[in-house]
C-alpha cells in the first residue's frame, strides 16, 4: 500500500467496481458519509435483501435524505464514523466513500476502532478516496487543498492493518467520470455544497473559475477523478 501517483487506465462509474468485486445481497451494509444518498440508492436498487444504514453528519443534507420515501430498505441516522449506529459483531461490509478524509484527523482512529466493532468477523470495509493528481483535483486544491488531510486518512488505514485490527485485501485504482460542464455547475455542486463553508473571496472565485476554464478548455468540464479503492477484512479469529 503506498501513497504516490498513479497511472490509471480505466475509467468508470463506481458502482461498476462494487458490484464486480462485492457480494452484496442478503448483506447488512452501513454506508458512513452518504451525502445526497446517490450511491446508497444504487445499491440499495441492485441485487435483492440489501439491508443499509446511511449515515451522515451535515444536519441540512440528513433532513433532506428523510424524505426519500422510496427507499424502504435504507435506514438514515445522523451519526459520525466515530459513533456508529450500530451493535459489535454485526455489519457485513461497511463503505466510505469519499468520507474517511472528512472525518476530523484527531478522530479517524477511534472512526476504524468503530468500523471494526460492528463489522462481523469476516465481514468487509471498502473506502475509496480520491487521489491528489488530476485536473480535477488542481482547480479543488485553490479553495479546498486536501492533501494533508487525504494523507492522515491512508496513514490511519495503514495502522489499522499493522495493528492487526483488520486485514488487507486488495487496492484498486480507477477514474470516475464526472460532468461539471459549466463553471456555474462546478460552483453549485462543488463549492457550495453544505457541509462547507468556503467564504470566498471574489478575488478568490475569479482565480478558481480562471483555472476551471483553463483545464476544460479541451474536454469541455467531463473531468476524470483518479480514485484508490482499498479493501479490508476483520480478521475471523
Amino acid at each position: 500500500m503506498e501513497f504516490k501517483q498513479q497511472n490509471i487506465t480505466l475509467t468508470c462509474p463506481e458502482q461498476q467496481i462494487i458490484e464486480q468485486y462485492l457480494e452484496l445481497d442478503n448483506k447488512k451494509i452501513i454506508e458512513l458519509g452518504c451525502g445526497k444518498a446517490d450511491i446508497t440508492r444504487l445499491i440499495a436498487t441492485t441485487g435483492k435483501n440489501r439491508r443499509i444504514i446511511a449515515t451522515e453528519v451535515d444536519e441540512q443534507q440528513h433532513a433532506l435524505n428523510l424524505k426519500l420515501d422510496d427507499l424502504p430498505n435504507v435506514q438514515f441516522e445522523l451519526a459520525g464514523a466515530q459513533n456508529i449506529p450500530a451493535k459489535s459483531n454485526s455489519i457485513d461490509q461497511i463503505f466510505m466513500f469519499k468520507s474517511l478524509h472528512h472525518v476530523p484527523e484527531k478522530l479517524m482512529d477511534t472512526a476504524l476502532n468503530e468500523i471494526t466493532r460492528v463489522l462481523k468477523p469476516g465481514g468487509g470495509l471498502y473506502v475509496s478516496e480520491p487521489l491528489f493528481q488530476g485536473d480535477f483535483n488542481e482547480v479543488l486544491r485553490l479553495f479546498h487543498d486536501e492533501e494533508k488531510v487525504r494523507k492522515a486518512a491512508y496513514a490511519t488505514l495503514q495502522r489499522t492493518i499493522a495493528n492487526g485490527s483488520l486485514e488487507f485485501q486488495q487496492q484498486l485504482f480507477f477514474n470516475i467520470p464526472a460532468a461539471l460542464t459549466s463553471f456555474d455547475l462546478f460552483e453549485q455542486q462543488v463549492i457550495n455544497v453544505t457541509h462547507s463553508d468556503h467564504q470566498l473571496s471574489s478575488n478568490i472565485l475569479a482565480q478558481i473559475r480562471e483555472k476551471y476554464q483553463a483545464v476544460t478548455s479541451e474536454h469541455g468540464g467531463q473531468f476524470e477523478v483518479p480514485i484508490r479503492v482499498d479493501m479490508l477484512k476483520k480478521p475471523t479469529v
